[in-house]
């Protein structure tokens, strides 16, 4: 009888997960892009008429909140940033960033598109509450209190949630071109990386092969995950909608004389 050899350095084990998944990783659901096409429209033709010319722009908190819309989640802005959308169902997380770019990649040939997520502020000065000087410690050491910043705020997530995701929308200047994208949020393993500080004084962290995966900014403690976009990323071509002017908008909602009141 043949016997199949086993390498027990790598022991097969059940899958210790007990929900099952909202959508499978970046393969949104088949309502998601005409909900975020409707949403964008709104958006688009609702503020068309900003009063001092500027352009039109899609914050963070707006992106937050058609997210949870569009997939059938709640959203609850948190303090920790990783948990603005919650599907309690599966037991499901996000945190949601916005980054202007060029939704649709890259087009010189075999290059790698890349976004720099800034992911909140890892000071070790306060949360490790000790004297650094962030321009003398020894980078690898400094490097490592920042990951471990970031790993324990991920745990502490994951003690309520056991699925976490951070999802990106690339957006455009115009907000008509638009890429959206999801990744696993994960703990980074703060002995795999190496730290180095770059020309303006800032902190670069390298993984094995040498790729850059984070940036740290002494100045205002600014932690950012470069992050590679999937070539199955979500893409949206959008057509500039007719504006609603001021004047419909009002009509449309019945303001009048008697819609509002001063009082003393």
């Amino acid at each position: 009888m043949r016997v199949r050899s086993v390498d027990i350095n790598e022991p097969k084990l059940r899958s210790a997960s007990k929900t099952t998944q909202v959508y499978p990783l970046n393969k949104f659901p088949s309502n998601f892009a005409p909900r975020l096409a409707e949403e964008l429209t709104i958006h688009l033709a609702s503020r068309s008429m900003a009063s001092d010319g500027a352009a039109v722009d899609l914050e963070g908190k707006d992106w937050e909140r058609i997210f949870a819309s569009a997939i059938g989640a709640e959203w609850k802005p948190s303090n920790i940033g990783l948990d603005d959308i919650r599907h309690s169902k599966t037991s499901t997380a996000w945190g949601a960033k916005t980054v202007k770019g060029k939704p649709f990649g890259l087009k010189k040939k075999g290059s790698v598109h890349k976004v720099r997520l800034i992911s909140g502020r890892n000071s070790p000065i306060y949360s490790y509450d000790q004297p650094i000087d962030p321009s003398a410690s020894n980078p690898n050491e400094l490097g490592g209190m920042i990951l471990k910043i970031w790993n324990t705020r991920v745990r502490e997530v994951r003690t309520e949630f056991e699925n976490l995701r951070t999802v990106v929308l690339i957006k455009s200047d115009d907000l008509l071109s638009v890429s959206v994208f999801e990744t696993l949020t994960v703990m980074y393993p703060e002995d795999e990386y190496q730290w180095i500080r770059n020309k303006k004084g800032n902190l670069e962290g390298r993984d094995k092969n040498d790729t850059h995966r984070f940036t740290w900014q002494p100045h205002g403690s600014q932690f950012t995950i470069i992050e590679e976009v999937p070539e199955d990323a979500l893409k949206i071509q959008m057509k500039k909608p007719k504006p609603i002017s001021r004047a419909m908008i009002l009509r449309e909602a019945g303001f009048d004389s008697h819609s509002y009141a001063v009082v003393s």
